[in-house]
């Protein structure tokens, strides 16, 4: 069932919101300030690629770096990629097929807001996230 929600996710806004995080982190790494920054983006596009099967959770080793950090990456980047989220998540949304697929769009709408202290993990395993 993993498999046939990633392949229409996929079809429908993965690959255009995978773009998306790619031109972030783009951007992002010109600078080397950014590069940290420029990594989340990859890291949570892959994510936003092929969702299902995976979960977000929190670092607990992740301090105060990390909460400076994702101020500046909500004003870098965060938010319209966030926008992106909800803006398919509402296309989504009207069709009965495209709901489930809505609702993951719009749970990845925090990750999307402050991705640093968190990290992706297989649903597969299982102790993941203690």
């Amino acid at each position: 069932m993993k498999t046939i929600l990633n392949v229409i996710w996929l079809i429908l806004c993965g690959f255009w919101m995978f773009l998306g995080y790619l031109a972030a982190g783009l951007l992002l790494c010109i600078t080397i300030i950014g590069i940290p920054f420029g990594l989340a983006a990859f890291r949570i596009g892959l994510y936003a690629l092929w969702p299902f099967g995976h979960r977000v959770v929190d670092r607990h080793d992740a301090g105060a770096p990390s909460c400076i950090g994702n101020v500046l990456w909500l004003v870098l980047a965060g938010w319209w990629l966030a926008l992106g989220h909800i803006t398919t998540g509402i296309v989504l949304c009207l069709t009965i097929i495209g709901i489930p697929l809505g609702i993951a769009n719009f749970k990845l709408i925090p990750v999307s807001l402050m991705p640093l202290g968190k990290e992706i993990v297989s649903t597969d395993d299982e102790f993941a996230g203690w």
